[in-house]
């Protein structure tokens, strides 16, 4: 099933997490969005840095560590998105709240670790 994704935290760098799983999501024929402090291009997605309010997101994964997340908070509950991945190091308990408070799911998960085991 495809599964509109937003990555928030993008790079251009390939060696980036956020860098890796675009691709990945492109290779599995997921639609892709991307969202970073740098504009830019992965695998023909463009990379933009303002917070676009982008339809039908089903899932957001998350590169922002937690510190650097509380500028989200509102845009991600704007979105309304269906579930949001915390990938390794930006758990967010206070944001987990915020999510809940709004009805989204939200998962500590890899998303490299999700898609290479086809459980996205």
């Amino acid at each position: 099933m495809k599964k509109k994704t937003l990555v928030i935290g993008a790079s251009t760098n390939p060696a980036r997490y956020s860098n890796m799983a675009i691709k990945k999501l492109v290779s599995k024929q997921q639609p892709v969005v991307a969202l970073g402090l740098r504009e830019g291009e992965v695998e023909g997605i463009d990379i933009v840095k303002e917070k676009d309010l982008f339809t039908d997101i089903d899932t957001v994964t998350l590169y922002v560590g937690p510190k650097n997340q509380p500028e989200y908070y509102e845009y991600l509950v704007a979105l309304n998105p269906k579930r949001v991945i915390f990938n390794p190091g930006t758990e967010n308990p206070e944001l987990y709240r915020i999510l809940e408070q709004n009805n989204i799911e939200y998962q500590n998960a890899c998303t490299l670790v999700m898609l290479g085991t086809n459980q996205y």
